[in-house]
């Protein structure tokens, strides 16, 4: 047990932070430090510390800390919205990140950094697709670079379209799970953007966690994929919904294909996803009134 050292999760009040805090609380210490733009104060989960505030700020903020892992979530993490907000985004991703990993390099602890799998995405040139998935694809390079030179231990992970409780079903930046459930919910068209045929790795919100905790104790390097084996277009997905459905017109920066590599995690943790998408959205199904 190492309840006397703490664990830091930047965006701890969003969907896979929470997630991850639940599990983080029974070992550690757990501060969240979430400015929530997306985080939600009802996502709190008991016995952990939360800060709010922007991780530019993260030195006068933790500045007594000394944590024993950094797990750095708390950035943009949307696409096609990345276009109009790139000042935004550059805020958050690129000195919001250079803050924390200066945080990083003078407590000399292990950070885990949540990358983008949009990278992989249009045969390795996913990364100049859109502002969102360029700064997230440099700051793998960068979180690499600064592990290199100050000889710090680092993990770098790569998340799939993660679904489960307490997504963000509302407003410009909800999910597309989210944003189906709850149109789904209220009777109204499910709205799925062109062409249609783009295909994800959707992934239980709960599976990342799981792969994060083991990753983030005891996980060295780049390449760690987090996500589902099972692929499915957009389309396929909304239509486990209903066939009530309307196309919207394509979107810049919407990625066709998700390449998913599992290999490190499954050889260095047995880790495998226990959930599928098809059981989650019948379970949704079973919820509406």
């Amino acid at each position: 047990m190492l309840k006397n050292r703490a664990v830091i999760v930047t965006g701890g009040a969003g969907l896979i932070g929470s997630s991850l805090i639940e599990l983080l609380v029974p070992k550690y210490r757990v501060v969240s430090l979430d400015n929530y733009f997306i985080g939600k104060k009802e996502n709190h989960v008991e016995g952990a510390e939360y800060v709010e505030g922007h991780t530019k700020d993260i030195e006068q903020l933790l500045g007594k800390e000394n944590p024993v892992i950094i797990f750095h979530l708390g950035e943009y993490s949307r696409v096609e919205q990345s276009f109009d907000d790139i000042a935004f985004v550059w805020d958050l991703n690129v000195s919001g990140t250079f803050h924390v990993l200066e945080y990083w390099r003078k407590r000399k602890c292990r950070l885990l950094y949540a990358g983008s799998s949009t990278k992989f995405s249009a045969g390795g040139q996913g990364r100049h697709q859109s502002p969102y998935a360029w700064m997230k694809a440099t700051n793998t390079e960068l979180v690499a670079n600064y592990g290199a030179w100050f000889g710090l231990p680092y993990a770098i992970t790569y998340f799939y379209n993660n679904y489960g409780p307490r997504e963000l079903s509302t407003g410009p930046y909800a999910s597309v799970m989210g944003r189906f459930k709850e149109q789904y919910w209220k009777g109204e068209l499910i709205t799925v953007v062109s062409p249609g045929t783009q295909k994800r790795n959707f992934t239980y919100v709960g599976d990342t966690a799981r792969a994060l905790l083991s990753v983030g104790e005891k996980g060295q390097g780049d390449e760690y994929g987090i996500g589902s084996p099972e692929s499915y277009s957009i389309l396929e997905i909304a239509k486990m919904f209903t066939d009530t459905i309307v196309m919207l017109p394509e979107r810049p920066g919407n990625r066709l294909d998700s390449v998913v590599d599992t290999t490190r995690m499954e050889k260095e943790f047995g880790w495998k996803p226990e959930h599928t998408v098809r059981d989650y959205i019948e379970s949704l199904k079973k919820q509406k009134k």
